[in-house]
């Protein structure tokens, strides 16, 4: 995990790291070793946007924390910071995800149906046979009830990109 984060590190820009390091030299002004202490992080998070509650801040403390010295330095900072943009930005792939199913959705019953299924996928332009269309249902519909219920819709819908690109 930390080594993905490290590498995810890489790809911050400039303007996001002095960002992040804006933020983490205001929390180390009288820190002798150069770290926030786990108590300053949650200011810090909070300057940043995010509000974290104490369990969340003691969890991420302790998944960067590599040295063990219960403090944080810049570079577990910016680990820290990588992944709390990433949890964000999966809360609104998510969001993005419940307002495309609502789309799709037409009569709001909180399914999507073969028919439902047949008008959005012809509505794409796209060639498509019934055949594909039965496997997609079939993919999506997680209990066999004839209906993609939302929490199919993960799979359902990262199958329907994969059809797309193959056509």
């Amino acid at each position: 995990k930390i080594i993905v984060s490290h590498l995810q590190v890489e790809n911050l820009t400039e303007e996001q790291k002095n960002e992040f390091k804006a933020a983490f030299d205001v929390f180390i002004q009288d820190a002798e070793d150069g770290c926030i202490s786990t108590k300053e992080l949650g200011k810090v998070m909070r300057m940043l946007g995010q509000n974290p509650t104490p369990e969340e801040l003691q969890e991420m403390i302790d998944e960067v924390d590599e040295d063990g010295s219960g403090t944080v330095d810049f570079d577990e900072f910016l680990v820290m910071m990588v992944r709390c943009m990433k949890e964000e930005s999966k809360g609104k792939s998510e969001e993005e995800l419940a307002e495309l199913f609502r789309m799709f959705d037409k009569n709001g019953d909180g399914y999507i149906d073969l028919e439902e299924l047949k008008s959005m996928l012809e509505s794409t332009g796209e060639p498509i046979t019934e055949d594909d269309i039965e496997e997609l249902m079939k993919d999506g519909d997680k209990n066999n009830d004839g209906k993609i219920d939302y929490d199919g819709t993960d799979l359902f819908l990262t199958t329907l990109s994969y059809e797309k690109e193959n056509y």
